[in-house]
Protein backbone atom coordinates (compact mmCIF):
# COMPACT_ATOMS: atom_id res chain seq x y z
CA UNK A 1 0.00 0.00 0.00
CA UNK A 2 1.46 3.30 -1.29
CA UNK A 3 1.35 6.06 1.28
CA UNK A 4 -0.97 9.24 0.52
CA UNK A 5 1.30 11.94 0.86
CA UNK A 6 3.57 10.54 -2.16
CA UNK A 7 0.34 10.00 -4.03
CA UNK A 8 -0.12 13.41 -3.71
CA UNK A 9 3.28 14.96 -4.24
CA UNK A 10 3.86 12.72 -6.79
CA UNK A 11 0.68 14.10 -9.02
CA UNK A 12 1.37 17.27 -8.49
CA UNK A 13 4.62 16.74 -10.64
CA UNK A 14 3.31 14.46 -13.30
CA UNK A 15 1.88 16.15 -16.78
CA UNK A 16 -1.73 15.73 -17.25
CA UNK A 17 -1.74 14.59 -20.64
CA UNK A 18 0.54 11.76 -21.67
CA UNK A 19 1.16 10.42 -25.37
CA UNK A 20 -0.08 6.47 -25.36
CA UNK A 21 2.73 4.63 -27.08
CA UNK A 22 4.23 1.17 -26.69
CA UNK A 23 7.01 -1.02 -26.72
CA UNK A 24 8.42 -1.28 -30.13
CA UNK A 25 7.04 2.22 -31.55
CA UNK A 26 9.63 4.49 -33.11
CA UNK A 27 9.41 7.89 -31.59
CA UNK A 28 10.79 11.49 -32.21
CA UNK A 29 11.40 12.88 -28.48
CA UNK A 30 11.42 16.19 -28.71
CA UNK A 31 13.74 17.42 -26.00
CA UNK A 32 14.37 20.92 -24.23
CA UNK A 33 18.40 21.49 -24.36
CA UNK A 34 19.80 24.50 -22.47
CA UNK A 35 22.63 26.19 -24.00
CA UNK A 36 24.31 29.28 -22.41
CA UNK A 37 20.69 31.14 -22.03
CA UNK A 38 19.11 30.12 -25.19
CA UNK A 39 16.80 27.66 -25.07
CA UNK A 40 16.15 25.14 -28.26
CA UNK A 41 14.31 21.63 -28.84
CA UNK A 42 16.35 18.46 -30.34
CA UNK A 43 14.27 15.74 -31.63
CA UNK A 44 15.94 12.38 -30.54
CA UNK A 45 13.93 9.44 -32.69
CA UNK A 46 14.07 5.77 -32.45
CA UNK A 47 12.51 2.37 -31.29
CA UNK A 48 10.91 2.64 -27.71
CA UNK A 49 12.65 -0.64 -26.50
CA UNK A 50 11.78 -0.73 -22.87
CA UNK A 51 9.24 1.21 -19.70
CA UNK A 52 9.48 1.23 -16.69
CA UNK A 53 8.59 2.55 -13.40
CA UNK A 54 5.22 3.91 -12.56
CA UNK A 55 3.75 7.28 -11.73
CA UNK A 56 5.93 10.13 -11.37
CA UNK A 57 9.47 7.48 -11.79
CA UNK A 58 8.15 6.13 -15.13
CA UNK A 59 10.82 6.19 -17.81
CA UNK A 60 11.26 4.96 -21.24
CA UNK A 61 14.64 3.95 -23.19
CA UNK A 62 14.80 5.18 -27.16
CA UNK A 63 17.66 3.19 -29.31
CA UNK A 64 18.79 4.32 -32.75
CA UNK A 65 21.50 3.80 -35.30
CA UNK A 66 23.71 6.83 -35.63
CA UNK A 67 27.02 6.21 -38.02
CA UNK A 68 26.50 2.55 -37.99
CA UNK A 69 26.72 2.56 -33.36
CA UNK A 70 24.00 2.33 -31.24
CA UNK A 71 22.77 4.81 -29.20
CA UNK A 72 20.45 4.18 -26.09
CA UNK A 73 18.59 7.22 -23.95
CA UNK A 74 16.89 6.96 -20.82
CA UNK A 75 13.81 9.57 -20.60
CA UNK A 76 11.72 9.99 -17.75
CA UNK A 77 8.24 10.61 -18.94
CA UNK A 78 7.11 13.37 -16.52
CA UNK A 79 10.06 15.54 -17.14
CA UNK A 80 9.19 19.21 -18.04
CA UNK A 81 12.32 18.73 -20.45
CA UNK A 82 10.26 16.34 -22.62
CA UNK A 83 8.13 18.63 -24.63
CA UNK A 84 6.58 16.01 -26.64
CA UNK A 85 6.48 12.59 -27.87
CA UNK A 86 5.12 11.87 -31.59
CA UNK A 87 4.95 8.13 -32.34
CA UNK A 88 5.77 7.84 -36.07
CA UNK A 89 4.89 3.95 -36.81
CA UNK A 90 3.86 1.21 -34.56
CA UNK A 91 6.06 -2.09 -34.27
CA UNK A 92 4.39 -5.30 -34.03
CA UNK A 93 6.07 -6.72 -30.49
CA UNK A 94 5.82 -9.93 -28.57
CA UNK A 95 8.16 -8.80 -25.72
CA UNK A 96 7.69 -6.13 -22.84
CA UNK A 97 11.39 -5.65 -23.18
CA UNK A 98 13.37 -5.46 -26.23
CA UNK A 99 16.82 -5.71 -25.34
CA UNK A 100 17.34 -8.12 -28.07
CA UNK A 101 18.23 -5.53 -30.81
CA UNK A 102 21.02 -4.86 -29.23
CA UNK A 103 22.84 -7.59 -30.61
CA UNK A 104 21.05 -7.29 -33.92
CA UNK A 105 22.22 -4.70 -36.91
CA UNK A 106 21.04 -3.73 -40.21
CA UNK A 107 17.52 -4.87 -41.56
CA UNK A 108 17.58 -7.68 -38.74
CA UNK A 109 16.17 -4.33 -36.61
CA UNK A 110 13.59 -3.93 -38.77
CA UNK A 111 10.18 -4.57 -36.95
CA UNK A 112 6.78 -5.63 -38.98
CA UNK A 113 4.12 -2.26 -38.66
CA UNK A 114 1.78 -3.02 -36.75
CA UNK A 115 -1.87 -1.42 -37.89
CA UNK A 116 -3.41 0.66 -35.75
CA UNK A 117 -7.32 1.14 -35.95
CA UNK A 118 -10.91 -0.72 -35.50
CA UNK A 119 -10.16 -3.85 -36.35
CA UNK A 120 -8.61 -3.71 -40.16
CA UNK A 121 -10.12 -6.56 -42.16
CA UNK A 122 -7.43 -8.24 -44.30
CA UNK A 123 -8.98 -6.80 -47.72
CA UNK A 124 -7.91 -2.99 -46.07
CA UNK A 125 -4.52 -4.05 -44.82
CA UNK A 126 -4.10 -5.08 -48.45
CA UNK A 127 -5.48 -2.06 -49.95
CA UNK A 128 -3.51 0.41 -47.72
CA UNK A 129 0.01 -1.69 -48.72
CA UNK A 130 -1.04 -1.04 -52.18
CA UNK A 131 -1.15 2.63 -51.63
CA UNK A 132 2.05 3.09 -50.26
CA UNK A 133 3.38 0.74 -52.82
CA UNK A 134 1.69 3.29 -55.44
CA UNK A 135 3.42 5.74 -53.73
CA UNK A 136 6.74 4.70 -53.28
CA UNK A 137 6.16 4.08 -57.09
CA UNK A 138 5.30 7.52 -58.16
CA UNK A 139 8.27 8.71 -55.72
CA UNK A 140 10.32 7.00 -57.74
CA UNK A 141 9.13 8.44 -61.22
CA UNK A 142 9.22 11.96 -59.80
CA UNK A 143 12.74 11.52 -58.99
CA UNK A 144 13.38 9.59 -62.72
CA UNK A 145 11.86 12.45 -64.26
CA UNK A 146 13.77 15.09 -62.23
CA UNK A 147 17.55 13.50 -63.02
CA UNK A 148 16.42 13.16 -66.84
CA UNK A 149 15.25 16.38 -66.76
CA UNK A 150 18.71 17.29 -65.38
CA UNK A 151 20.46 15.83 -67.62
CA UNK A 152 18.51 17.19 -70.78
CA UNK A 153 19.74 20.64 -68.74
CA UNK A 154 23.28 19.67 -68.88
CA UNK A 155 23.91 18.51 -72.56
CA UNK A 156 22.21 21.58 -73.35
CA UNK A 157 24.84 23.70 -71.38
CA UNK A 158 27.59 22.04 -72.69
CA UNK A 159 26.41 22.35 -76.48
Amino acid sequence: MRNAHMDLVERSTMKETVPKFDIGDTVDVHVRILEGEKERIQVFNGVVIARSGSGSREMFTVRRIVQGEGVERKFPLHSPRIADIAVKRSGKVRRAKLYYLRERSGKAVRLKERFTGSKATAAEVKAAKAERRADRIATKQAKAEAKAAAKTVAEAATE
